[in-house]
């Protein structure tokens, strides 16, 4: 078995690309990675992924020792609630710590984090200047009779190499041209996003719960938002704040990441609703009228709500269509492959898309290096890795689809979606008055998140 070292080509810049990046330099294998951004700053600024378990234990068997401390250190607060509230802010479910008696014996990597999409990129990115190639438009590839495969892009240049890994998103070019047959599906819902600074003013906007959770606000006609309060280990002016430890302070002060990372502490809102009962120009609205669109279908909202929408930084505003890969059998595999939204993008309605990428990177990450080092062969290593993610990587699909398809009665009109949403509000309601549901909920979700999951699971 063939032990030459191996080429791989990374299209696409995005956290499952830049994770496999980090691994396989880590591993001694060559990799490169072309992104289509022109600089380490360029793409989604200011707005929270949440990494649970699976996405941490992939992130530690990527990253060194000292670059997953440094992701942990700029990590935000852990909210610890979860919440439901109506339109009006009257509480429907609250679920905290005070449901257990004795806390989980959870370990440190079955806990979830919270980080700005921005300082992952650049955790991600730390050490990669001579991997990461900016400002490369992929065009389209082919696969080389000698078994090698070439990259082309926009500027007239190629690249070739062993293994083409489609980590180019949901708009993927190389799925595009490769598997011809994944196709993508409304869901008919249109999500509109923003974060609004968390100052004394907006403090008070919110109960206590709510800056301490996540939460989730059930409106009319099915309109929803969810809040999630992000506060980093920075200060306004992007001092580090007195009271964390001193090795994460020595770690982010020679962090060179923190040049970019520009978040501040804020409240992300993000405003949700089935698309007939929005403008047909909704895809169009960005920034400041975005922003007042979400103020119009709110107009009936608590006022804090409302005051906490028209706070946003209009610049944070865009819309977003909520779509889902659709499953599809295993392919017969090749020298091409693909992680995260390039071939299973899925709702955000369990939160597990960026984690689903990492757990990608990871696996995939590990099966090239053993076949660089000999101990499989290189379609052997892609195909294991396809097997495995082809299962996880659909289910995880599949239950986001479902959890949005739950919430899709509540966007109907007339009769029928108001004895919907009725009939939704009570039961929460009731659920909030049984303890022993609340635990049996939160031990499902955090199993679902990967709790008590190993890197070999």
């Amino acid at each position: 078995m063939s032990t030459a070292p191996l080429q791989v080509l990374v299209i696409g810049g995005g956290t499952g690309g830049l994770c496999l990046a980090q691994g396989l330099k880590r591993a001694g294998v060559s990799v490169a990675v072309y992104e289509r951004d022109q600089t380490r700053s360029d793409g989604l600024q200011g707005y929270r992924v949440g990494i649970d378990p699976d996405g941490k234990r992939a992130l530690r068997a990527c990253l060194s020792e000292q670059l997953y401390d440094t992701f942990i250190a700029t990590c935000a607060k852990r909210p610890v609630y979860f919440n439901q509230y109506t339109e009006q802010l009257s509480e429907l479910f609250s679920s905290g710590p005070e449901i257990f008696k004795e806390p989980p014996n959870f370990d440190e990597l079955d806990l979830d984090e919270s980080v700005s999409r921005m300082t992952l990129r650049q955790v991600l990115l730390t050490g990669l200047d001579d991997v990461v190639h900016f400002e490369k438009r992929f065009t389209h590839y082919e696969q080389r009779p000698d078994g090698k495969v070439t990259a082309f892009f926009e500027d007239s240049t190629s690249v070739t190499g062993d293994v083409l890994v489609a980590a180019d998103g949901t708009n993927s070019k190389v799925r595009t041209q490769y598997l011809p047959q994944a196709k993508l599906v409304d869901t008919g819902l249109i999500g509109i996003t923003g974060k609004t600074l968390l100052t004394d003013q907006t403090r008070k906007l919110l109960p206590r719960q709510v800056i301490d959770g996540v939460s989730m606000v059930q409106g009319k006609k099915g309109f929803m938002c969810i809040l999630h309060v992000m506060r980093f280990p920075w200060d306004t002016h992007g001092e580090l704040k007195d009271g964390i430890g001193r090795t994460e302070t020595e770690l982010i002060r020679q962090w060179p990441g923190l040049l970019y990372a520009n978040s501040r502490d804020y409240i992300m809102w993000g405003f949700a609703a089935a698309d007939h009962w929005l403008p047909e120009d909704t895809m169009q609205r960005k920034g400041a009228q975005a922003q007042r669109l979400v103020q119009e279908l709110t107009a009936d909202w608590h006022p804090n709500l409302r005051q906490l929408f028209a706070l946003g930084d209009s610049n944070s505003c865009f819309p977003l269509k909520i779509r889902t890969s659709e499953p599809i059998p295993q392919w017969k595999t090749t020298n091409v492959t693909l992680i995260g939204d390039a071939i299973h993008t899925m709702t955000p309605g369990r939160g597990v898309g960026a984690n689903t990428a990492l757990r990608d990177a990871a696996l995939l990450c590990k099966n090239l290096v053993a076949a660089q080092e000999g101990r499989t062969s290189l379609l052997d290593a892609v195909r294991d890795y396809e097997t495995k993610m082809v299962k996880y990587g659909f289910e995880a699909v599949i239950k986001s689809r479902q959890s949005m398809d739950g919430h899709s009665a509540n966007h109907k009109s007339g009769l029928q979606g108001m004895l919907v949403r009725g009939m939704m509000r009570t039961s929460m309601r009731a659920m909030n008055q049984m303890t022993f549901v609340k635990r049996k909920m939160a031990m499902a979700e955090a199993e679902f998140r990967g709790a008590g999951r190993t890197t070999e699971d």
